[in-house]
C-alpha cells in the first residue's frame, strides 16, 4: 500500500484509527512512529504491532523494503511498502508530516475550512492569541483557540495539556471548531511543536513573531537551533500569506529573510507598518493609539483608542502582533481596536489582585527576559517595596536559572526564592543553581523558602501599604509537578486566601 492509498483509506467509511502513542493502539489501527520531545515512536513499533496495529508508518527503511517511485501529490513524502503477514509498513521521509496529513484526512480536512492564524516567540504567545480571539469575537464571529491555558472549540473549552498539542489533537479540535460554525482559529506555535512538525498539514493565513529570549536550550541545545525552530513557521508560509514581525526584535530580520510571505512590521513608538503610540500608562492600565499604514484607529472618535488593563511596553507590542494577525485575516482597524480594548483579563498574565492596600500580581514569567519586562513595568508604579516570589522549573533549561536571579536582584526590593515545578529534580538543587546568579546571596533582602505556599504567605504577610508583590513563574497553572505527580496548587488561590487573612487580621486588631 502506498501512502496515498492509506490517505484514501482513512477518508473512507472504513476509517481505521490513527495513533502516535503505541499504548493506545487497537486492532486494525494505523501507528505512526514519530519522534517526540522525550521518546521516539520508532522504538515502540513492536509494541504497536503487538497491540494489533495493521499499518505502520515510519521513517526507518528495512532491508526487505521495495521502493515505490510514485509520491503522494502535494507532499515531499517518498513511499515504500513492506509486506508482512500481520501488518503493512509504509516508510516515508517525514513521519510527523505523514501523521498530520492522516489526521486531517480522517477529520475531513478541517484545516482547509478555517482561516488559520499562529503566533510564536519566547514570550507573549498566550496574550497575543487571547487578543486575536477577542478581536474576532468583537467582529461578531466565532474563533477557536489553542493556547497554553485552554483549548476553545467554540462549543466547549478544556484545560490545555501542551502549548501546542499533537497533530491528532489539533485536527480533532479543528473539526469541532468547524462544526461549531467558526471560520477562524488562532494557535500558539511552540518551538517544540515546530521542530517536531506537529503543525504540518495546516496552511496559515498569517503568523506572528513576538521575540526570542533564552529558554528551552535543554531541548534545542543552541540559540541558533531555537531560532531555526521558530523560523520554520515562516519559511512554510505561502506568498499570499502574511508574516507579522516585531521590528524591535533583532531576530526578526533573520526570519524575514526566510519567508515568502508578505511582511507586516510592527513596533511601539517607531515607524513601522503597524504602530502604537502610548498615550498614558499607570497601575490601572495602558492607553495607546493604533495606526496601520497611516490609518489611525482614532478617526476623530476618542472612544476607539485602545484602553487595556495590561501594563508595559511589551504588552503594547503584543497588542500590535495581534492586530497584525487580524488585519491579515481581513478585519478593519476600528474593529480590531475595539477588540483589543474588550479583553479585560488573561489568566495568570499580569493578573492583578487587590487587598488591604497591597497589589499582588500573578504572572507566568519564567524566563529572565519576561521577568525583566514585568519587574521593570511594576517598578514604575510601585510607591512602596516591590517583592518578588519566583523559582525555576525542573527538567527544563538550566542556563536561565542564574540569569533570572540576576534580574530579580537588580529590580526587586525583596526576593523570595522558592520551588516552581521541580519535576524529577531536587528543589534544593534548583534553588542552589538560582542562587549562583546573585551578586550578594547573603543579603537580607534575599530569602530562601522552598515551600511555595509558605513563600507566598511570607511575601503577602510582610507587605506594607502601597507595596507590590509579584508571584512569577506558574501564572494560570492550578497544579505543582513534584516528581512525576501533579498536585493541586494555584498561586492565585493561595494569594487570595492570604489577602483575605490580612483583612481579617486587621479587623480583629481594630476590635
Amino acid at each position: 500500500m502506498t501512502f496515498g492509498e492509506l490517505l484514501n483509506l482513512v477518508s473512507s467509511d472504513k476509517m481505521p484509527g490513527i495513533c502516535v502513542d503505541s499504548r493506545l493502539v487497537e486492532a486494525g489501527d494505523i501507528f505512526v512512529a514519530a519522534k517526540g520531545t522525550v521518546y521516539d515512536g520508532h522504538d515502540f513499533i513492536d509494541q504497536a504491532v503487538a497491540n494489533g496495529a495493521k499499518y505502520i508508518v515510519c521513517q526507518q527503511r528495512e532491508a526487505s523494503c521495495v521502493r515505490r517511485e510514485q509520491g503522494h501529490k502535494g507532499t515531499k513524502l517518498t513511499q515504500y511498502a513492506i509486506r508482512n503477514t500481520q501488518y503493512e509498513t509504509i516508510i516515508v521521509d517525514d513521519s510527523a508530516e505523514a501523521a498530520a496529513l492522516l489526521a486531517q484526512a480522517r477529520r475531513g480536512n478541517p484545516a482547509s475550512q478555517l482561516t488559520n492564524l499562529a503566533v510564536t516567540g519566547t514570550n507573549g504567545k498566550t496574550t497575543v492569541a487571547f487578543l486575536v480571539r477577542s478581536c474576532i469575537q468583537k467582529a461578531g464571529k466565532k474563533c477557536g483557540l489553542i493556547s497554553t491555558i485552554i483549548y476553545d472549540t467554540c462549543s466547549a473549552t478544556s484545560e490545555a495539556a501542551l502549548t501546542t498539542p499533537d497533530c491528532l489533537a489539533i485536527a480533532e479540535r479543528q473539526e469541532q471548531i468547524v462544526k461549531a460554525g467558526s471560520k477562524y482559529m488562532v494557535i500558539e506555535a511552540s518551538s517544540h511543536a515546530l521542530a517536531q512538525n506537529r503543525l504540518a498539514g495546516v496552511k496559515f493565513k498569517a503568523a506572528a513573531f513576538t521575540n526570542l529570549a533564552g529558554d528551552h536550550l535543554d531541548y534545542h541545545k543552541t540559540r541558533e537551533d531555537y531560532l531555526a525552530a521558530k523560523t520554520k513557521l515562516f519559511s512554510l508560509l505561502s506568498p499570499d500569506a502574511k508574516a507579522v514581525l516585531n521590528k524591535q526584535s533583532p531576530e526578526a530580520e533573520q526570519i524575514a529573510g526566510k519567508t515568502k510571505a508578505k511582511i507586516l512590521w510592527y513596533a511601539v513608538d517607531e515607524p513601522a507598518d503597524i504602530t502604537a503610540h502610548i498615550e498614558s500608562m499607570d497601575i490601572s492600565g495602558t492607553i495607546f493609539t493604533l495606526e496601520y499604514a497611516g490609518q489611525s484607529s482614532i478617526v476623530h472618535r476618542p472612544s476607539s483608542i485602545v484602553r487595556t488593563p495590561l501594563l508595559g511596553q511589551y504588552n503594547v507590542s503584543n497588542h500590535l502582533a495581534a492586530a497584525g494577525l487580524c488585519l491579515a485575516a481581513g478585519f478593519d482597524l476600528e474593529t480590531i481596536a475595539a477588540g483589543l480594548s474588550a479583553l479585560r483579563k488573561i489568566p495568570g498574565r499580569l493578573e492583578k489582585l487587590d487587598g488591604d492596600g497591597v497589589s499582588v500580581f500573578i504572572d507566568y514569567a519564567h524566563t529572565d527576559d519576561a521577568l525583566k519586562n514585568v519587574l521593570s513595568t511594576l517598578k514604575l508604579f510601585c510607591k512602596g517595596r516591590l517583592t518578588l516570589v519566583f523559582g525555576c522549573g525542573g527538567d527544563r533549561d538550566r542556563t536561565k536559572r542564574p540569569r533570572m536571579a540576576g534580574v530579580a536582584e537588580e529590580l526587586a526590593d525583596c526576593v523570595i526564592v522558592t520551588s516552581d515545578n521541580p519535576r524529577t529534580e531536587r528543589p534544593a538543587d534548583i534553588i542552589n543553581e538560582i542562587v549562583t546568579g546573585f551578586e550578594n546571596p547573603d543579603s537580607r533582602t534575599i530569602v530562601i523558602e522552598p515551600d511555595r505556599k509558605k513563600a507566598i504567605e511570607l511575601a503577602i504577610k510582610n507587605a506594607a501599604k502601597d507595596d507590590i508583590v509579584l508571584i512569577a513563574g506558574k501564572g494560570h497553572e492550578t497544579y505543582q509537578i513534584i516528581g512525576k505527580q501533579k498536585f493541586d496548587f494555584s498561586d492565585k488561590e493561595v494569594a487570595e486566601k492570604c489577602l483575605k487573612k490580612r483583612i481579617r487580621d486587621r479587623e480583629l486588631d481594630a476590635d
